[in-house]
C-alpha cells in the first residue's frame, strides 16, 4: 500500500444498531474500490472485518476492524464497529481513530435504541457526524420514514445530500443533491454505478431537496448567505465548501443512502466521503499531559512523533498486535519509541496497514493515519508512545465498568493453572474484561458487560486455547453479624489417663456499626485467666466466627470481650481456652439475635422511555429502593439500590422486558440486613446443602 499525506486521508468510523448493515458496507466499499476480488456476505462467513471465528458464527460484530480503502487519490480507512449492547465498548475505544463517524440507520426500523447511543458516543468523541440509510432494497424499506425518524431524534440539521432512485427491490440508484446527477448501478453488483441525468418522475423532488440543502448550507455562513440572496442559489463549488465546513463544525448532518447488500450507491458514497468528511488535519489538536504539565499536539507531520495505541489482539501463534493511530510526526520502519506508562522502548519494526486480519506493508505512516504493528514488548491499549525528545502522554479513553459476573471453573483439574493464564491473555485485548478471585466463596469471577460477552470470552478459551470451562451464576457473599449483646460462658473440661484439659471463660458479644469489622478486648483482673492463654481465646474466636452461626457465612461487626474465668494449674492450656472460648462464641450467639447481612448494589439501568414504567416495577418487586430518575432524549435512566441475590439474571430478564434495547451497570455499595422471610430461604438453603455453621468441640 503506497504512503498517503494527512490531507489525502479519511478516517471514517461506521457506527450503528445492531445488524443496521456496518460490515456489509465495510466489504461492498472494499469490493468497489477493488481491494477484494469478490462481494463478500456477512451471512456467508467471509466479511473482511469480521474475521474472527466468534464474529462468523454468531453473524455479528465483536470488536472494532480496520479497512482502509484507496479511492482516487485519497485513503479512506473504514473503521468497523459492532452495534451490539455489550461490545460497544469497543465502539468507544475505536472512534480515536475516527475523524468522522457515519451513522447507519435500517431503512426498514429507522432511528433505533443502538442508534442513539452510537450517536452519542460519537458526540462525547467530539468528532463530526453524518447519517447513511441503508437497506434500501428491503421490503417495507422507506428513506422518507427513515429520514423522519432521524430529524425527529436528531434535528432538522441533518440534511439530505443524496435521494433514492426506486423503492424496495426497484431501488437501484441515487441523486446527488449537490450536483443534481443521478447514479445508476447495475445489477451485478459493481458499485460504481453511471451517471446521467436525474429521471422525469423525481426532478421536482430533487430540486425541493436541492435547494433546502443549499439554503441550510448558506445560513451558517455570512458570505454565502449574502450570495445566496443576490443569487437565489449557490455554485457547486460553493456548495460544497460551505457543506465541508458546518459538517466539521458539526452544524449540519449529511444523510446519504444505500444498499450495501446489494452494492448500489457505494461509489458515490465514497466520493463524497472523500468530498465532504474532514482530513485528519482539520482535527481539533490532540490533549495530552506530561509531568503534569498540559501538552497539546497538532495533528500534523511536522509536529514530535506520537502514537496512541486504541486495540490490541491477543494471537496465541501471532503473539500480541497493535492498532495504533498516529497522532502527531511521521512514523518509519523501524522507529524506537518510549512507552509513556512503562517508560520502556519500543521498536516499530515492519509497520503495516490492517485490511480485516491481513496485514498490508507501509514504509512510513503519516500524522492521523492508522497501522498495526507486532509483537511490541510491554505496550497496551490506552498507552501512548512518543519520540523520546518529545514526551507526552494522552488520557486513555474511560470505558464502562463490567456490569454481570460469572463464576468461572476449568472442567479438568489438570487444567485449573492454565486458565488464570489463559484469561489474562485474553484480558490484553479486551479492556472491559475482570477477573477476581472472591476471597469469601473462593470463587474465580469473570465480569463482563453482559451475557453475551461472557459467552463469547469463554468460546474463545475453548477455541484458541483448547480449554474447557464451566460457567455458573455467582454465590451470593453474605455475611453474619449480631443486632443483639448477650454474655454466656464456655467450659472444656476433659480428663484423660495423663494430664486432663481444663479452660474456662466468659464473654460478652456486642454489636459494631457496619464495617467495623472484628474487635477484641480483655477485662479480666486478678489472674482469672492468665495472660499468656489471652490470645488463644481471641484465635478461638476467630476460627469459629469464620464460619460465622446461621448458613456458614463470616461473621463480621462485633466485639468480643473477655471479662472472667478460671484455670487449672497442671491441666490449662491454649488448646483448652481455645476450645472453651468457642463453647462460649456459640452459647453467647444463642441470645446476641444473629442476623444475615447481603451486598446491595448500585444499579444504573437505561432503556427507551416507554419501558420505565414497568422497569421500575421490576426494581420494586427486586426488593430495589429507587435513588434518582433522569430522562435523556428518548432514553430514561432509572438509579436505584438493589440487593445483589436479585441481580445475577437481571441481564436476560431485561433484555426480554425491553426487546434487547435496555442496558444497566452496577457496583457494590454496602451491605444490609436480610429481610425474615429471605433469611430463612438461605439458611434452608444452606442447610440442604450441608453446611454447618458452627460445630462440636466434645
Amino acid at each position: 500500500m503506497r504512503v498517503y499525506d494527512g490531507t489525502d486521508l479519511r478516517n471514517v468510523a461506521l457506527v450503528g444498531h445492531l445488524h443496521s448493515g456496518k460490515t456489509s458496507l465495510t466489504a461492498a466499499m472494499l469490493f468497489t474500490a477493488g481491494a477484494t476480488t469478490r462481494l463478500t456476505r456477512v451471512d456467508e462467513g467471509n466479511a473482511p472485518t469480521d474475521f474472527d471465528e466468534e464474529e462468523v458464527a454468531r453473524k455479528i460484530s465483536i470488536s472494532a476492524a480496520i479497512a482502509p480503502v484507496e479511492w482516487k487519490k485519497n485513503k479512506v480507512n473504514l473503521v468497523d464497529t459492532p452495534g451490539f449492547n455489550s461490545f460497544l465498548y469497543e465502539t468507544k475505544a475505536a472512534l480515536v481513530g475516527a475523524d468522522a463517524g457515519v451513522v447507519l440507520v435500517d431503512g426498514v426500523a429507522g432511528v433505533e435504541v443502538g442508534t442513539e447511543h452510537v450517536y452519542n458516543l460519537c458526540a462525547e468523541a467530539n468528532i463530526p457526524r453524518a447519517f447513511l440509510i441503508n437497506k434500501l432494497d428491503r421490503e417495507r424499506s422507506s428513506f422518507d420514514r427513515a429520514l423522519e425518524s432521524i430529524q425527529a431524534a436528531f434535528g432538522r440539521v441533518a440534511i439530505p445530500v443524496q435521494l433514492p432512485i426506486g423503492v424496495e427491490k426497484e431501488f437501484k440508484g441515487v441523486i446527488d443533491l449537490i450536483r443534481m446527477r443521478a447514479w445508476i448501478y447495475s445489477s451485478d453488483g459493481d458499485g460504481k454505478g453511471k451517471e446521467q441525468d436525474i429521471p422525469d418522475d423525481l426532478s421536482d423532488a430533487a430540486m425541493l431537496a436541492h435547494e433546502a440543502l443549499v439554503e441550510i448550507v448558506a445560513e451558517g455562513n455570512d458570505a454565502l448567505l449574502e450570495e445566496f440572496f443576490a443569487e437565489g442559489t449557490l455554485p457547486v463549488d460553493h456548495i460544497v465548501e460551505g457543506l465541508r465546513q458546518a459538517i466539521r463544525e458539526q452544524r449540519l448532518f449529511p444523510v446519504f443512502c444505500s444498499s450495501a447488500l446489494h452494492n448500489i450507491g457505494t461509489g458515490q458514497l465514497l466520493d463524497q466521503f472523500a468530498e465532504l468528511l474532514p482530513n485528519p488535519g482539520e482535527h481539533e489538536d490532540a490533549h495530552g499531559t506530561w509531568n503534569g504539565h498540559e501538552e497539546n499536539r497538532k495533528m500534523h507531520d511536522s509536529a514530535p512523533l506520537s502514537v496512541y495505541v486504541f486495540k490490541t489482539i491477543a494471537d496465541p501463534f501471532a503473539g500480541r498486535l497493535s492498532y495504533f493511530r498516529v497522532i502527531s510526526g511521521v512514523l518509519k520502519n523501524d522507529a524506537h519509541l518510549i512507552n509513556a506508562s512503562k517508560g520502556t522502548d519500543e521498536r516499530f519494526a515492519h509497520i503495516a496497514c490492517p485490511l480485516g486480519k491481513t496485514l498490508l506493508p507501509v514504509n512510513e505512516l503519516h500524522a492521523g493515519d492508522i497501522g498495526a504493528v507486532a509483537k511490541l514488548k510491554d505496550t497496551l491499549t490506552g498507552h501512548t508512545l512518543h519520540d523520546k525528545a518529545s514526551p507526552v502522554q494522552y488520557t486513555p479513553v474511560q470505558l464502562p465498568e463490567p456490569s454481570i459476573a460469572y463464576a468461572i471453573s476449568a472442567k479438568s483439574r489438570n487444567d485449573e493453572d492454565k486458565l488464570g493464564q489463559t484469561i489474562h491473555r485474553i484480558m490484553e485485548e479486551d479492556q472491559c474484561l475482570r477477573f477476581i478471585r472472591d476471597p469469601q466463596t473462593k470463587d474465580f469471577l469473570l465480569h463482563g458487560t453482559g451475557q453475551t460477552h461472557i459467552e463469547t470470552v469463554v468460546s474463545k478459551i475453548k477455541r484458541r486455547y483448547h480449554l474447557d470451562v464451566a460457567l455458573h451464576a455467582p454465590k451470593v457473599p453474605y455475611r453474619e453479624t449480631i443486632r443483639g449483646s448477650a454474655s454466656a460462658q464456655g467450659r472444656h473440661k476433659k480428663q484423660t489417663g495423663g494430664h486432663g484439659q481444663f479452660g474456662d471463660c466468659w464473654i460478652r458479644l456486642e454489636p459494631l456499626e457496619r464495617g467495623a469489622g472484628f474487635q477484641f478486648a480483655n477485662e479480666t483482673f486478678g489472674g482469672s485467666v492468665p495472660r499468656n492463654f489471652i490470645p488463644a481465646i481471641e484465635k478461638g474466636i476467630i476460627e469459629i466466627a469464620a464460619n460465622g452461626f446461621l448458613a456458614g457465612y463470616p461473621m463480621v461487626d462485633f466485639k468480643v470481650t473477655v471479662f472472667d474465668g478460671s484455670y487449672h494449674d497442671v491441666d490449662s492450656s491454649e488448646m483448652a481456652f481455645k476450645l472453651a472460648a468457642r463453647k462460649a462464641y456459640k452459647n453467647a450467639m444463642l441470645a446476641a439475635k444473629p442476623s444475615l447481612l447481603e451486598p446491595v448494589m448500585r444499579v444504573q439501568i437505561q432503556a427507551p422511555v416507554e419501558f420505565a414504567g414497568d422497569l421500575m416495577s421490576d426494581v420494586t418487586g427486586r426488593r430495589g429502593r429507587m435513588s434518582g430518575m433522569e430522562t435523556k432524549g428518548a432514553t430514561q435512566v432509572i438509579l436505584a439500590m438493589i440487593p445483589m441475590a436479585e441481580m445475577l439474571t437481571y441481564q436476560n430478564d431485561l433484555t426480554a422486558k425491553t426487546q434487547g434495547r435496555g442496558s444497566f451497570s452496577m457496583e457494590f455499595d454496602h451491605y444490609d440486613h436480610v429481610p425474615p422471610l429471605q433469611l430463612d430461604k438461605v439458611v434452608a438453603a444452606a442447610n440442604a446443602a450441608g453446611v454447618h455453621a458452627v460445630d462440636d468441640d466434645e
